[in-house]
């Protein structure tokens, strides 16, 4: 499997619709790959919370259409990050997307942990309150965000679910960077799955975020790391590795301490892992 992550800087300076459009070029672009992966609200800009509301959309809004047509024109699976959702109730989510080579919108997942340390994001979005896989053409897929990375009890629902293929989108400042490396080390080895982490890069509203987008496989060993730059990380990734770490080393069937799945979460109970 080939995966391409987008490291983007976009260029704020733009009003939203280039952006937007600038992006969907460059997916288009990358007709070579299986899976595209953007970073977090890479549109907006994470740390632009007065542009929130502005820049909110439905998922049947146009940001989520132009999406769709570019993964369907370059016939990739596209994980294009997330945008600011305006739900049918009002409230805002910070919502992941997951698009299918037909440009069909397969799967959302709405950020569960909102950042609230020199962050508004908290007081401005509601958290998810759902969490499961989708089965796709590339295996079963579970998708966080950022923030979700000091959570390891959510990856693990997402395996109990029947993950193997876990896709971060995040906008991780600079100076925590060392903790981005670590934790998604972390989160690929514990869970024996792979990790496809797609960091934003560049200032955002004062804040410099801090690239290293990253692919690390099951048994946690970096198979691709980014710059801090604007860029793209590629990588050809074994989806069968997990399969194959979980079989010789079974840590994760040797669990003896069960954690009820909590009232929001989808999952019922451990899959095949």
């Amino acid at each position: 499997m080939h995966v391409v992550l987008i490291q983007a800087d976009v260029d704020h300076g733009q009003a939203f619709a280039h952006r937007v459009a600038a992006m969907c070029r460059e997916i288009a672009g990358h007709r070579e790959a299986d899976l595209v992966v953007l970073p977090e609200l890479w549109a907006t800009g994470y740390f632009a919370f007065d542009d929130y509301v502005p820049t909110a959309e439905p998922l049947d809004g146009p940001t989520v259409r132009a999406l769709g047509a570019a993964a369907r024109e370059a016939g990739v699976h596209l994980h294009a990050g997330s945008i600011v959702e305006r739900a049918a109730d009002g409230r805002l989510h910070n919502t992941s997307l997951l698009f299918g080579p037909d440009g069909r919108l397969l799967h959302t997942y709405r950020k569960v942990h909102l950042f609230g340390h020199h962050s508004r994001e908290s007081a401005l979005l509601s958290p998810g309150d759902l969490v499961h896989c989708q089965d796709t053409g590339l295996g079963r897929v579970g998708l966080t965000t950022c923030y979700d990375l000091r959570f390891p009890e959510l990856f693990r629902l997402l395996v109990d679910d029947g993950a193997r293929l876990l896709l971060v989108s995040a906008a991780w400042p600079a100076e925590r960077i060392a903790h981005w490396r670590l934790l998604v080390q972390a989160r690929a080895m514990e869970n024996q799955a792979w990790v496809v982490a797609c960091n934003a890069t560049g200032p955002i509203a004062g804040v410099t975020t801090g690239g290293h987008s990253l692919v690390v496989d099951p048994w946690g060993r970096i198979v691709a790391e980014a710059s801090d730059a604007d860029t793209v990380l590629a990588a050809d990734i074994d989806p069968g590795e997990a399969a194959r770490a979980r079989e010789a080393f079974p840590a994760l069937a040797d669990r003896r301490i069960p954690v009820p799945p909590p009232p929001w979460s989808r999952t019922t109970g451990p899959r095949d892992r």
